[in-house]
């Protein structure tokens, strides 16, 4: 892309600065929201956001991308509010977000279905890249879908293909949320790559949860970035098995491979704030910066490769 859409303008490739490649700003269900959170102070939650965010660009971090699509409460009105004025870049996603089953709306319609029609799918993903989402004029920069321990059912591979189909005809790359254990990463890779895509426009999301290095340089050697994207979930994989995985890659000689996250958020509403904060303490946007970062040049990882991994590895996701 020569120009990359941010929710408060364009900037180029090279402005992306240090990039964290997964973050989410809100994660929550709007239906959900309006009937029954009750407690909902939709101004204190954008100050909360605003606040969070500020302070992450102070803490040296330009530009997150935010792979919040269909299915995990997108609303580009009220991220919008958020960036404004803000000096962190905030770019955003298209595409839809589901383990099973394609939504309700697209059900009986697409290609050999009741109502016979080209891929609604892949209609709306494009037109939210190339003209914008609603009528925000705000334009998604790159495309998200995900596949889960239930493996490649018919609505997530319909859901991957219409996504890989947007990325063949406009160039937009893509992040997959993957499950490593299952290696479905592999099968991401397989099933865009049917549909043209560049696999190494694909980011691999997850992958950092995993500490097999076979699976790992596969998916490397395909083409794909490694989204070592949930620095604070220790109770997935602890922090210096992170560590430890991302500093192998380096030694192998994979930085130009590695992308480094938290797939943290603002306000999530999938579980009690007490109980994560509890369970996840680390699993905020401050982590990389303050933990990770320092503990990887304590183990040698120099500053030519930390600037690859946080800084020429997303700008190449998007040139």
């Amino acid at each position: 892309m020569e120009y990359i859409p941010t929710a408060t303008g364009f900037i180029e490739p090279r402005e992306l600065g240090r990039t964290l490649v997964h973050e989410h700003v809100f994660v929550l269900g709007e239906e959900y929201r309006l009937n029954y959170q009750q407690d909902w102070d939709e101004e204190e939650k954008v100050a909360d956001a605003r606040r969070q965010l500020s302070e992450l660009h102070q803490l040296g971090i330009d530009t997150i991308l935010d792979p919040t699509v269909l299915g995990l409460g997108r609303y580009v009105p009220r991220i919008q509010r958020i960036a404004e004025g803000l000096d962190l870049n905030i770019v955003l996603a298209t595409g839809l977000y589901t383990y099973r089953d394609i939504p309700l709306q697209f059900h009986h319609q697409g290609p050999g279905l009741l109502f016979d029609v080209p891929e609604p799918l892949t209609e709306l993903f494009i037109r939210d890249l190339t003209e914008g989402i609603a009528d925000t004029g705000v334009r998604a920069a790159f495309l998200k879908c995900a596949i889960e321990e239930p493996g490649l059912t018919p609505g997530v591979e319909r859901a991957m293909r219409a996504v890989g189909q947007a990325s063949a005809q406009t160039g937009a790359p893509i992040t997959v949320h993957t499950n490593p254990h299952t290696e479905s990463g592999l099968v991401a890779q397989r099933v865009l790559a049917e549909e043209g895509v560049d696999l190494s426009k694909v980011i691999i999301g997850h992958s950092g949860d995993s500490t097999d290095l076979g699976y790992l340089t596969k998916l490397a050697d395909a083409g794909s970035l490694l989204g070592m994207d949930r620095f604070g979930l220790d109770v997935l994989l602890p922090f210096e098995q992170r560590i430890d995985t991302i500093v192998a890659l380096v030694e192998r000689g994979y930085s130009e491979k590695i992308t480094i996250s938290h797939d943290a958020s603002c306000f999530i509403d999938w579980f009690d704030p007490q109980a994560r904060a509890q369970a996840a303490p680390k699993w905020n946007y401050r982590h990389i910066s303050e933990d990770v970062i320092p503990t990887l040049k304590d183990r040698g990882v120099s500053e030519s490769d930390l600037n690859t991994i946080l800084v020429e590895n997303p700008r190449r996701y998007f040139e």
